[in-house]
């Protein structure tokens, strides 16, 4: 089977600390991801897992370095953890993808150079004929898949995710996984917070965990022994 060319950037992590007020969330934090690797991030509620993602998109002022390869011009993709919104504004699933992807209102419609895109990034979540419902007719499970759709648009180099399980059914579930197992054979690099430890094991090239410091990486069937993992969760 031909190995596919690496188009994923590596990401470094060195000594990163991210103090909010008084109190210490991130303490000397480092690791490193492998370009076009599955790469999971694990750890007790509360452990800065979601602080450490956000300080890698820009949005927290964290010290140390975070060093992505090629930066500038690596397009990324971002799913968060839920989707909050007013329910009752009448905005279907067409008029939040245009949103995220062009600068004209909602309202004037998709670009006609956009609706490939659009349609491939909907039809790869499965939600092609629920496109012309309001936000608010969907359910949980549903809005999740449209975070994971804008995710998708820009053709990601390296997508990260933050818990994208949450509101899944089983075929949701399902279907991320296959996606995933896609993307990676495309060379993307996945950045993934997940709380599933076997789905962890039977997935990620690498896991890092973290409570405020790392506290073990490196393979899943290396690092994810019983004791360690109670250590971390028990701590």
């Amino acid at each position: 089977m031909n190995t596919p060319a690496v188009r994923g950037p590596g990401v470094s992590f060195t000594r990163v600390n991210l103090v909010l007020g008084n109190t210490s969330i991130l303490e000397d934090v480092s690791f490193t991801i492998d370009p076009g690797t599955i790469h999971c991030l694990i750890g007790p509620n509360g452990g800065g897992k979601t602080s450490l993602l956000r300080s890698l998109l820009g949005q927290m002022p964290h010290t140390g370095r975070i060093f992505i390869e090629g930066d500038g011009s690596v397009t990324m993709g971002y799913v968060p953890q839920v989707l909050t919104f007013d329910h009752t504004l009448p905005i279907t699933v067409d008029d939040f993808m245009a949103m995220v992807c062009q600068d004209l209102p909602a309202f004037a419609g998709i670009r006609a150079h956009l609706r490939p895109a659009i349609e491939h990034a909907l039809s790869q979540v499965g939600l092609m004929e629920k496109r012309k419902r309001t936000m608010g007719q969907l359910s949980g499970g549903e809005r999740q898949r449209l975070l994971l759709a804008q995710a998708l648009l820009p053709r990601p180099d390296f997508l990260i995710l933050d818990e994208p399980m949450t509101g899944l059914d089983k075929d949701g579930g399902k279907m991320l996984r296959a996606l995933l197992v896609q993307l990676k054979s495309k060379g993307t690099t996945i950045f993934w917070i997940h709380h599933d430890l076997k789905e962890v094991k039977a997935m990620a090239d690498a896991v890092t965990c973290v409570n405020k410091q790392v506290l073990f990486s490196g393979a899943p069937d290396q690092v994810l022994t019983a004791g360690q993992v109670l250590d971390a969760f028990s701590a």
